[in-house]
């Protein structure tokens, strides 16, 4: 998410009123969470275990809970709690604005782009030409769709990252100030979500087909020409190459990577980041020849058992 203008460290350390480290003017363009930062970035950390991670990251910005060490061409902004600071940052630079009418005076809708009644188009959405929406869509704000889309009922695009941090009194909410970006010839089923990012983009990418009732996680980006069957769920922060696809049910866990070409089949869970142009089932999901000589020696497990003990 980048700022309306650039602002220095010392800026930044008034609004949240904290200590940092590193040159006042040091200059600061946006926020962004680990998985998608780049060079003038903050990005924010509040557990040991990450320190390094977003230290080492392009992020020229760190948002921490400790005193270190500060790197070279970098800038620290002490908070003792990083993850509201990050909070206050996303309200002030992307606040929440109402909407006023079913369609946003703002938002903008191409040639031959047909809008179905009872769609809700939020502030500054961007619609290409000879789209499709039918009844009871939502498309939240910010959200950038191309050309030849086509969006079926009940579909839910820009909803808030699912993204919480525990505390003692219940669960904080990390404010999602990213977008959703659907590119060219893009198919969604009827009643599919997909949530925007937390600061950067959910992209599906041209060319790819989700079926009814399909979830897309925050920051998550699909490539192109994938097809993903009916209740795929994939959580947030995956990459997903061209050219996959996965059957229904499929649930595919945060962070990870399917390899362009790969073919998951329905009900598997997958746990790790998979290579492409290979086939996989169950779960954990596995390469399905593998796993399928898993099954049949599962199979014939009591028969071997019953003649051991008869030998015996």
């Amino acid at each position: 998410m980048k700022l309306s203008r650039p602002h220095s460290l010392e800026e930044i350390a008034q609004i949240l009123g904290c200590k940092f480290l590193g040159p006042a003017k040091h200059i600061i363009t946006g926020i962004n969470e680990i998985h998608v930062v780049e060079a003038g970035d903050i990005v924010f950390v509040d557990h040991p275990k990450y320190y390094n991670k977003a230290l080492d990251s392009a992020a020229t910005t760190i948002l921490i809970n400790k005193e270190v060490e500060v790197p070279e061409g970098k800038g620290l902004l002490i908070s003792d709690d990083p993850f509201r600071d990050f909070n206050i940052l996303t309200l002030r630079f992307n606040p929440f604005t109402a909407a006023t009418k079913a369609i946003a005076p703002s938002a903008q809708i191409g040639e031959g782009t047909i809008v179905q009644p009872n769609v809700f188009i939020g502030n500054h959405v961007k619609i290409g030409k000879n789209c499709l929406i039918h009844s009871n869509v939502s498309i939240y704000d910010n959200t950038v769709i191309d050309d030849d889309v086509t969006i079926h009922a009940n579909a839910v695009l820009g909803a808030d990252a699912f993204y919480y941090k525990k505390r003692p009194d219940g669960y904080d909410k990390l404010i999602s100030g990213g977008n959703v970006v659907i590119e060219n010839k893009v198919d969604i089923g009827a009643g599919s979500t997909i949530d925007r990012g937390v600061s950067g983009s959910t992209i599906i990418g041209e060319g790819s087909k989700l079926d009814n009732n399909v979830q897309i996680g925050h920051d998550t980006r699909i490539g192109k020409h994938c097809l993903f069957a009916s209740q795929v769920g994939i959580a947030g922060c995956v990459v997903v190459e061209d050219w996959v696809t996965l059957w229904g049910q499929v649930g595919v866990t945060s962070g990870i990577t399917i390899g362009k070409g790969a073919v998951v089949y329905a009900q598997s869970g997958v746990s790790k980041s998979l290579e492409g142009n290979k086939t996989y089932f169950g779960s954990p999901a596995e390469e399905a020849r593998k796993k399928y000589r898993e099954i049949a020696s599962i199979r014939i497990l009591p028969e071997v058992i019953e003649k051991l003990n008869f030998t015996e």
